[in-house]
């Protein structure tokens, strides 16, 4: 056993306390836009400053994470994400991630992991797979731990919600060497716990998507992922536009970490 092995040990059971975690995304400014944070909320201090108590996690992009680190620093573990795009680009390279910061970064900034984004189906998926095992490559020296943001987009593929598609994705992350993957609900409890055995161990953690209709129809969704045996939630959306961040956040947590019913779990947000 070396030394980084043991420490990406101790810090996948920070963001993992109990086996499960609710991530707190927040790099939609960059794929986004600002659009996404209307009134107040454009300050990410606002949102950040009502869920660190709540959450297991936040994972933020280098630059956010240095802006807002009066905030988080000392509160809750920080996955940097470090690599990122914009809506701005052509059409034909928006399945490429680009560079965003380096593991280097997120260790200065006292993160317990790094997140990077491979699209498999992809023109790019070359490059970016370049780009994944330069950064595991790294973070295994300084004994973080590499959440893979595995989504299954490209030309080929029909429905990227599609189970198959999606174990797809899933088998290549942990072939690829990711410590926790994030990716896409499959509809159904029963789907998505295909796609957790195809994880063969690894933590499978869903990917919170756009907005729900309400927060009940996400709790919802939740609670399915959990049935099936996923270690948790990465959400955003379903959080920082919701009325009630912190309440959203509470009642998320309640489902992944309490098993509350969706309807039990709604009080949480009150």
């Amino acid at each position: 056993m070396s030394y980084s092995s043991v420490g990406k040990r101790l810090r996948l059971k920070r963001i993992l306390p109990d086996g499960k975690s609710l991530i707190f995304a927040f790099d939609h400014g960059v794929e986004h836009g600002p659009a996404d944070f209307p009134g107040e909320t454009i300050d990410p201090r606002k949102i950040l400053e009502k869920v660190v108590d709540v959450v297991d996690a936040v994972m933020l992009l280098p630059g956010m994470a240095y802006l807002t680190s009066e905030v988080w620093a000392g509160k809750v573990p920080l996955i940097v994400k470090v690599t990122s795009k914009t809506s701005l680009r052509p059409e034909e390279e928006k399945l490429l991630q680009s560079q965003f910061g380096w593991v280097e970064d997120a260790v200065r900034l006292g993160a317990d992991a790094v997140a990077a984004t491979v699209y498999w189906g992809s023109r790019y998926e070359d490059q970016m797979l370049r780009q994944w095992f330069a950064v595991k490559r790294e973070a295994e020296e300084y004994g973080l731990p590499c959440l893979q943001l595995s989504y299954p987009r490209g030309p080929a593929i029909k429905n990227m919600y599609d189970v198959e598609v999606v174990r797809y994705g899933v088998r290549a992350a942990i072939e690829s060497g990711a410590d926790l993957i994030k990716t896409y609900y499959t509809g159904s409890t029963e789907t998505f716990r295909e796609v957790v055995r195809t994880a063969s161990g690894v933590p499978v953690l869903m990917s919170g998507g756009a907005k729900a209709k309400t927060l009940l129809d996400f709790l919802y969704v939740v609670k399915s992922v959990m049935d099936a045996g996923a270690q948790g939630v990465v959400v955003g959306r379903n959080i920082f536009q919701h009325e009630n961040p912190r309440g959203a956040a509470r009642a998320i947590s309640a489902v992944v970490h309490g098993g509350l019913s969706p309807e039990e779990a709604l009080k949480r947000a009150e």
